[in-house]
């Protein structure tokens, strides 16, 4: 569905609707914006793609160029489609914005324009400064969220995963697993609830220098990593195949 409809006349105005067009349509998608030699495809009955595209929009722009109001004769033609298209906005009640293409473009004044388009005079305007034009376009781009409803293309895009994003596997574990990255040296602190299965809590070296068995808590090396809870996998502190500490008496 088309939301901004651009008009222009060709020779006055049409490079900076091109401008336009390539920047709404960046932020906003393409089919958002309405650009007569973009949008009717070579073969269409061009009178009734622009009406169509007209209608279906929220907002016209209408790109006046140093030279418009030299076009007299045009301005007041009725089969003049720049004329045209601007009539059928007012008709249509679609909200019409000049937009003044650069610096030494004037604002319109009723005594330059026919009766049919003496309205544009008392519209407030935009400009397009072609020494700025980065922050005319993203003004023009704001205004016509606004009026439009429309949001940026990429708004909800879901960004991707960070370069140094870290891959855990616990396997078979029920319960609580509290874990932490890069594993150096000697393991502590570590706290491992309710385990099935091998349990891999780094490169630390948790298999030696058993101090005794409690209950169903079992306690290695100073004391800092333990183990609660029905264990099944493969955990060994220096116990023997028999699940008996190694050097215990029967």
């Amino acid at each position: 569905m088309t939301d901004v409809f651009i008009n222009y006349r060709t020779g006055d105005g049409d490079k900076t609707a091109a401008l336009i067009d390539h920047e709404l349509s960046r932020r906003f998608g393409r089919d958002r914006a309405f650009r007569a030699s973009k949008s009717i495809a070579p073969g269409s009955a061009y009178p009734d793609a622009l009406l169509t595209g007209l209608r279906r929009s929220s907002v016209l722009l209408a790109v006046i160029g140093p030279d418009w109001t030299k076009f007299q004769a045009r301005l007041r033609d009725p089969e003049d489609w720049v004329r045209k298209e601007i009539v059928e906005a007012f008709t249509c009640g679609i909200p019409v914005v000049p937009v003044l293409d650069g610096r030494k473009t004037d604002r319109l004044n009723k005594a330059d324009l026919p009766d049919d388009l003496a309205r544009l005079a008392d519209l407030q305007s935009i400009r397009l400064d072609g020494h700025d034009t980065e922050t005319g376009l993203k003004r023009l781009g704001d205004l016509v969220a606004e009026m439009a409803g429309l949001h940026d293309a990429d708004r909800d895009a879901v960004p991707p995963p960070a370069s140094d994003s870290v891959t855990n596997s616990t396997g078979d574990v029920n319960g609580t697993a509290v874990q932490s990255r890069d594993f150096t040296g000697d393991v502590g602190g570590t706290v491992i609830k309710g385990s099935n299965g091998p349990v891999h809590t780094g490169q630390g070296n948790i298999y030696q220098n058993s101090r005794h068995v409690s209950g169903d808590r079992h306690f290695s090396g100073d004391g800092s990593t333990y183990f609660e809870g029905d264990h099944h996998g493969d955990i060994r502190h220096r116990f023997g195949e028999s699940g008996r500490r190694e050097g215990d008496n029967e």
